[in-house]
């Protein structure tokens, strides 16, 4: 059943005539008997009594209302469809990680905003897989997280690089690793850590880098906040392993202290431990144009701040 067989069901009841009905619909009178016989086979009953004027049958009568409705419904979905594709989207959804909204994407917010005053912007701080869950179920529109290649590399997803971003430890200024200037996975390893609960990429990254080196990680509690990291990492002998941009606050505080991680390459030079930041939707939204703006004005950004940066 087509859509085009509806709409000539209902041209024909509504003028008596194929004829007539072929030129509301602007095809051909046969197109319109073909159209209408199709119906009627995939019903596998007679629409109309082929007379003078054709009239419909009981079947007919029944289906008219429905027909209508379907027809009417459709009408709006294409509308729909032609604003979307025009770039009169009402509201744009936007998922990313709580530091990433935080500390990264407020200007490119404010800039969409008066580049784009009539669509509302919805932004939600999510862990990383979260965040690309709800994007692939269709709940928003662009999520901004860590890179998973698991996830973000199906046929259907946009994935562009953002940037690279240090990870350090948090501790307390009496930490016992609180005066060294930076420290191995080694030196971490025999403290309990304070994690972010699972659903969040930072989760995956520490646990794949201790098991790396081959140690287990003693996880003393999960959290998913940064105020509660800060008032945890507070009071005694834990540890958390955050992004750069997590720890802006905790800079200016005296009760804790940063430190960065270096790891051993195979040619044993030193490196950061890092986590990849990316930007992702899929290639149908992009075709949107509010979608594709605010794409880009997020690359854009971090190819500026990059550049700058180097």
């Amino acid at each position: 059943m087509r859509i085009e067989q509806i709409r000539a069901f209902v041209a024909v009841s509504e003028t008596g005539s194929f004829g007539q009905a072929a030129k509301l619909c602007g095809v051909t009178q046969s197109t319109i008997s073909r159209q209408v016989q199709g119906l009627e086979s995939h019903l596998n009953t007679a629409l109309f009594h082929r007379q003078a004027q054709a009239k419909l049958t009981v079947s007919g009568e029944k289906l008219l209302p429905h027909a209508k409705r379907i027809c009417q419904e459709w009408d709006k979905i294409e509308y729909k469809i032609q604003q979307l594709l025009q770039g009169e989207q009402p509201e744009l959804c936007v998922a990313g990680i709580h530091s990433v909204c935080a500390y990264f994407l407020p200007p490119i917010l404010q800039s969409f905003c008066q580049s784009h005053p009539q669509v509302q912007l919805r932004v939600t701080a999510l862990g990383s897989d979260r965040a690309l869950k709800v994007l692939r179920d269709g709940l928003v529109d662009v999520a901004v997280v860590m890179n998973n290649k698991y996830l973000t590399s199906t046929s259907e997803m946009v994935c562009k690089h953002l940037y690279y971003e240090p990870i350090q430890v948090l501790v307390s200024s009496t930490h016992p690793l609180a005066t060294k200037d930076s420290v191995t996975i080694v030196d971490l390893a025999p403290y309990s850590q304070v994690i972010f609960k699972d659903g969040y990429g930072m989760q995956r990254i520490v646990q794949e880098v201790f098991a790396g080196h081959g140690f287990d990680l003693e996880v003393a509690m999960e959290l998913n906040t940064l105020d509660a990291f800060r008032g945890v990492i507070r009071q005694g002998n834990f540890i958390a392993l955050l992004p750069e941009s997590a720890l802006q606050e905790s800079k200016s505080d005296p009760s804790l202290s940063i430190i960065p991680i270096t790891l051993k390459s195979h040619q044993s030079q030193t490196q950061q431990l890092t986590r990849e930041v990316v930007l992702i939707t899929t290639k149908d939204r992009l075709q949107i144009p509010t979608v594709k703006d605010f794409f880009n004005l997020v690359y854009d950004y971090a190819k500026a701040m990059k550049n700058q940066n180097s």
